[in-house]
């Protein structure tokens, strides 16, 4: 277990920022990032996970925040309006903050796999914690986190009552000075040597919570995967960009004919397939087949390929707001591929997990994708986020799905 005392605890001394004056009025609408650009002045050299305090050129507080010198986010605001300080009773508050939120899902057994804390819709920027059964995996985004994960784990601990919990790093973090915490480090317990499994809904998954993506399952998903089950009964369902077979599972739960999931790795194809077999599902409903998605949907068309439902999870296509217009342009080329599969009556699932892609833009682009290639789809249901993946803030809204019955 890494012994968190080997980070530098943060200093004393708060650090005063003035930023500029459009910084200041999102700071003051809620906004929890400040960008490097937008920093017009600093009182002194501070070093990461030191507070920084914004002030206003009347030299009224504005905001208190993490600072973190080596990344293009340079503050990560904890709270703004009134002055506050932010001691162990307000990290305490906070985290009760987020765990009230997710108490009727924690209550509910069928579930053992939610995320605890959202980051920075939680008020927690950069910080997140996922539940899988009695294992928590902290992934920290910035490094301005590390001097304080020695306030933040015991809380945890305390509040919980894990068996281990688990440290993942982003790349801007692992880039840094990380004090000797490596990525897949316990900060409880024993680092899990083989996969955690978890309920979802009754069903059983497994998360590789020391080297998987993100902190080892995609669990922000959950809500849609259950609509997809009541649809699967009797049909034959392709699940595109499957992963760890999230929505295949589901839909062999949910009696479905046959299930095909499609993913470009193999890793996440095997990881589908213990999935399967976790729930008693065999071969017999299940095959595989690695490839680029959009390839792999041709070629099953020219196959003269149909089935009930088709599933399209793609990653996002926008990570920054040059790329919202291209990520566009493949939303709409994934929904005409994915509709050449849909048999009549049959129902397209289709995601967006792209911030900067507005939820008009999205449904607008799968909408017009149908009409220009000749389909005519009946929207069914439009959803949005879970219970504990909560929308804190503009980009906080990042995950839309449609449900639509292709005629």
């Amino acid at each position: 277990m890494f012994d968190l005392s080997q980070i530098p605890a943060a200093s004393s001394r708060r650090l005063a920022v003035r930023v500029t004056k459009d910084a200041l009025r999102q700071v003051r609408a809620g906004h929890p990032w400040i960008f490097e650009t937008a920093i017009t002045s600093v009182s002194h050299q501070a070093a990461a996970g030191d507070l920084a305090v914004v002030f206003d050129d009347d030299r009224n507080f504005a905001a208190v925040g993490l600072f973190d010198p080596s990344s293009p986010i340079r503050v990560r605001v904890l709270h703004q309006g009134k002055p506050t300080q932010i001691d162990t009773a307000w990290w305490a508050v906070r985290l009760e903050a987020a765990l009230a939120v997710r108490r009727e899902l924690a209550e509910y057994g069928a579930t053992t796999g939610y995320r605890l804390v959202h980051g920075e819709n939680d008020g927690l920027p950069g910080l997140i914690v996922d539940r899988y059964a009695d294992t928590l995996v902290v992934k920290v985004y910035s490094s301005a986190w590390l001097p304080h994960l020695a306030t933040i784990v015991p809380m945890l601990v305390e509040r919980l009552g894990p068996a281990s919990i688990v440290a993942r790093l982003s790349r801007e973090v692992k880039r840094g000075t990380t004090f000797g915490l490596t990525d897949g480090a316990a900060l409880h317990g024993e680092t899990p040597t083989a996969p955690v499994l978890f309920l979802e809904n009754g069903l059983t998954f497994e998360a590789d919570v020391v080297h998987g993506q993100k902190t080892g399952h995609f669990l922000d998903q959950r809500d849609n995967r259950s609509l997809v089950h009541t649809l699967a009964s009797g049909r034959r369902v392709l699940d595109v960009f499957a992963c760890t077979g999230g929505f295949s599972v589901y839909a062999a739960a949910g009696r479905a004919k046959s299930v095909h999931s499609v993913d470009i790795s193999t890793q996440a194809l095997a990881t589908a397939q213990r999935n399967m077999a976790h729930n008693g599902f065999g071969p017999g409903i299940h095959t595989t087949l690695a490839g680029d998605a959009f390839e792999v949907m041709a070629r099953l068309a020219n196959q003269g390929k149909t089935y009930g439902v088709v599933v399209v999870d793609p990653p996002s296509f926008a990570r920054k707001g040059s790329e919202v217009q291209a990520g566009i342009q493949a939303y709409r080329k994934l929904t005409q591929y994915a509709l050449a599969l849909v048999e009549p009556g049959g129902v397209l699932v289709q995601s967006s997990c792209s911030s900067r892609i507005t939820p008009t833009d999205f449904y607008d682009a799968v909408f017009t994708s149908a009409r220009v290639n000749g389909f005519r789809l009946r929207e069914l249901q439009r959803t949005g986020h879970a219970v504990d993946h909560p929308i804190g803030f503009i980009h906080g809204e990042y995950l839309k799905t449609l449900f639509a019955q292709v005629d």
